[in-house]
């Protein structure tokens, strides 16, 4: 009888865990887990002008797993290529160019379904004053479409930028 009440007691604490740990990453009931593509990246400016950051045809993968990983890179599409074929020999407006026109970091994240929030734990980025940061962003995942903000883009804090995926199915 003791050995069955101590069972129960880890069963039914294991099936809580469970159930709190697939919460955490969910948004009105559907899982953000997935692979999304780029729809658009703007800047937008303290007039409400717009900027296409990555040129008008950006390319972009964001994966979300289910264990609370994520990795995320947006390419220009305008990004020219290394006239060596070599980028240990690209020159400084290569270098510019290719540094520029790419950002890219993975971590961890954590919705918050109250606030609306994501936020990424960032391990490692292209843009290096971002890694070890947490970057919290306000967000809505609508119809497969996920849209956030960013208060303060890699570009600066005159500025807010936002972000539009669309879920592959």
């Amino acid at each position: 009888m003791k050995k069955t009440l101590i069972l129960l007691f880890f069963l039914f604490w294991g099936c809580v865990a469970i159930a709190q740990s697939s919460e955490t990453n969910k948004t009105g009931g559907s899982s953000i887990a997935g692979t999304y593509t780029l729809v658009l990246v703007d800047n937008i400016l303290a007039d409400g002008s717009r900027v296409h950051l990555y040129g008008d045809n950006p390319h972009g993968l964001l994966v979300f797993d289910d264990r609370g990983n994520y990795t995320l890179q947006i390419m220009s599409d305008s990004r020219p290529k290394f006239a060596a074929g070599d980028k240990s020999k690209g020159t400084d407006e290569e270098n510019r160019a290719a540094v520029i026109g790419c950002n890219t970091h993975f971590g961890t994240y954590t919705i918050d379904g109250t606030t609306h929030t994501i936020t990424f734990n960032i391990l490692h980025a292209s843009f290096p004053n971002w890694e070890g940061t947490q970057q919290k962003r306000p967000f809505t995942l609508i119809g497969g479409v996920f849209k956030y903000t960013v208060p303060t883009p890699t570009t600066g804090s005159a500025v807010t930028g936002e972000v539009v995926w669309k879920k592959v199915e």
